[in-house]
């Protein structure tokens, strides 16, 4: 059993981050999804109005050390990819 009132409070607290980070995960994950989507549909104009939307949850996360800052680097750096390859492929047909 806790002792002291840090202890008791230790419990709430870290549920209350685990909840928030899961949060910001989830919402990562719920547009890059959408993106990847539209994107195998070939819709790079909504794509690109999302951008801002995507670039904020990734870097929400990192800021946030949900994921390193690396990780949300290589997540924005493929998705531009992505975004890039499928209009040249466009623009040449």
């Amino acid at each position: 059993m806790p002792i002291t009132k840090t202890t008791k409070r230790r419990p709430r607290q870290s549920e209350r981050k685990r909840l928030m980070n899961k949060k910001r995960v989830l919402e990562m994950r719920k547009l890059t999804k959408e993106a990847n989507v539209l994107l195998s549909s070939k819709e790079t104009d909504n794509v690109e109005k999302m951008i801002p939307q995507i670039y904020k949850a990734i870097d929400k996360a990192a800021k946030r050390g949900v994921i390193k800052k690396n990780t949300a680097a290589r997540k924005k750096s493929r998705l531009m990819k992505k975004i890039k390859s499928i209009k040249n492929n466009s623009k040449e047909s």
